[in-house]
């Protein structure tokens, strides 16, 4: 499949240069421009916690992008490689299509950045990403989940670790998602006869000293009061360390006891863009492509870049500096980019990338927000409706807005649903991390799973016997076990550890092929 134009990247930056390129080249457009995403949605990002919090339905947020990127081929599948030499990417779009070839003249870098949840340890075991719709109806699913066993639980330690609910990151998508958090778990809790009273905990835990930097520290300081004021803990100049599976441990010492972590931090580069500018010796710019005024990549003709991966300058009013990775800007930078294009294939000349910034808002939950339009600073109820009322204006769609209206009349009015919609994962292969000293499982407990020691050491210790310390490469199975299906040892992390859980159907399957074979 051949294309004069290859837009990868199917974000705000990539779908608004398809869907206005489309519209300049008319009828014959998907012949000569391809969209390459990874899912066929635009996905409004800045409303996935209010998916998250049951304020709106999941199909409220998305956009198919065949129906918004008219005259446009829409190639759904992920990006493997990008190999500039023959103007060739190869894609994986799916169990049957793994490496699937498609050649460009032009090629439009907006893949955006990854989340990598590596850096600390344990976190990209235990901590749920807020990037994706999957990732909100997953984390509402959980607050659910968590409600739902902290009602059956009379244990009091066990229950207080249920209901405590710890948000990583002091960014819009960190402020909003626990804002949300706490008015779902808060409007919910009434439902449940054993958690009328008792405590929950949301925790916002924050490496910098102040929230929304973006925004400024005079509105990042009424966010915080607000916060505050609602119960909700939040934590300033916090790194955390590590994280397990009921834990979550600050550099400083301090620790949280909980089983819910949700992940607001870990944007990294794209390593399909970092590996384009490796082959055409382009210097990246904190993992960002450096671009021309033009939107074109420094020194290229026949590439380009916009979105979260691209240092585009930005003259802010009267300032030059390298635009910020916001919808706000991606979406411009993509219609600007698709016009210019367009004039490269007329011969005519390219116009250099220029916006007004109009400003933020932020939403942080029972109706209060904060807003900076224009210079001005707004925050409470007004900068609330002025959230949803901007953010109305700009979803794509007629009938999508009709659908959000509808969702916010309700919640004003009634309940937030409390439909489990989706079942607790049936994880047959799992990672965790264990700090040191944690437990992994108790003498005397019933087999539910098998482990391997991926990282790290742990110690056995059984009654009358001494203690065993395993390392990397060891297999914790039935050996370990009485005749009652029950550990003879108790297990727990000498240091800190990796370890991959086999649970569920695969471990049936191991037991009975390790008993067949005992025999």
């Amino acid at each position: 499949m051949h294309y004069d134009v290859v837009i990868a990247g199917g974000g705000f930056a990539g779908a608004y240069c398809a869907k206005t390129l489309g519209r300049l080249l008319g009828r014959g457009g998907e012949k000569r421009v391809a969209l390459i995403a990874e899912r066929n949605v635009l996905v409004f990002q800045p409303m996935l916690a209010e998916v998250a919090g049951s304020s709106l339905s999941p199909t409220a947020v998305v956009n198919p992008l065949r129906q918004l990127c008219r005259h446009v081929d829409v190639l759904q599948g992920h990006i493997r490689r990008i190999d500039w030499a023959a103007k060739t990417l190869s894609l994986d779009g799916g169990r049957f299509t793994r490496d699937h070839q498609v050649t460009f003249d032009h090629l439009v870098l907006a893949l955006g950045s990854v989340t990598d949840l590596s850096r600390v340890p344990g976190m990209a075991d235990h901590g749920r990403p807020m990037k994706s719709v999957a990732d909100a109806l997953r984390l509402r699913s959980t607050l659910i989940n968590r409600l739902e066993e902290a009602n059956l639980v009379e244990d009091p330690a066990v229950r207080a670790r249920l209901l405590t609910f710890v948000v990583v990151g002091g960014g819009y998508t960190g402020v909003e998602t626990a804002g949300q958090v706490h008015d779902f778990l808060r409007g919910s809790q009434k439902f449940y006869a054993n958690l009328r009273g008792a405590r929950i905990r949301v925790v916002l835990v924050h490496g910098h000293g102040g929230l929304l930097a973006e925004i400024g520290p005079r509105l990042g300081e009424h966010a915080l009061r607000v916060l505050q004021k609602r119960g909700i803990e939040v934590r300033l100049e916090t790194r955390v360390a590590e994280a397990t599976a009921s834990k979550v441990l600050f550099a400083a010492g301090a620790f949280v006891e909980a089983h819910t972590i949700i992940s607001t931090i870990g944007n990294a580069p794209n390593p399909v863009v970092l590996d384009l500018c490796r082959q055409l010796g382009i210097e990246t710019e904190k993992g960002r492509v450096p671009a021309e005024p033009v939107l074109r990549a420094r020194g290229q003709t026949h590439l380009w870049t916009i979105g979260d991966c691209a240092a585009v300058p930005w003259n802010d009013r009267g300032e030059l500096k390298t635009a910020p990775p916001t919808a706000q800007l991606a979406l411009r930078q993509g219609v600007q980019l698709a016009q210019n294009i367009h004039r490269f294939f007329q011969g005519r000349p390219l116009r250099p990338f220029t916006y007004r910034y109009l400003g933020q808002l932020a939403t942080i939950g029972e109706r209060e927000a904060v807003a900076e339009v224009l210079g001005f600073r707004f925050s409470g109820f007004l900068a609330w409706w002025m959230w949803r009322t901007v953010y109305l204006a700009k979803l794509p769609g007629v009938l999508r807005r009709l659908r959000v209206m509808i969702d916010w009349t309700f919640d004003l009015v009634f309940p937030r649903d409390l439909s489990l919609l989706l079942p607790p994962p049936d994880e047959i292969i799992r990672p965790i991390h264990l700090e040191k000293g944690e437990l992994l499982f108790e003498r005397g407990e019933v087999c539910r799973a098998f482990f391997y020691l991926r990282k790290g050491g742990l110690t056995l210790r059984a009654e009358g016997e001494p203690d065993r310390v395993l390392g990397p490469g060891a297999i914790i199975d039935q050996a370990e076990l009485g005749a009652d299906n029950r550990w003879r040892s108790r297990a727990f992390a000498a240091e800190s550890a990796d370890i991959v859980v086999i649970r569920g159907r695969a471990h049936e399957l191991l037991q009975k092929e390790l008993r067949l074979t005992a025999r």
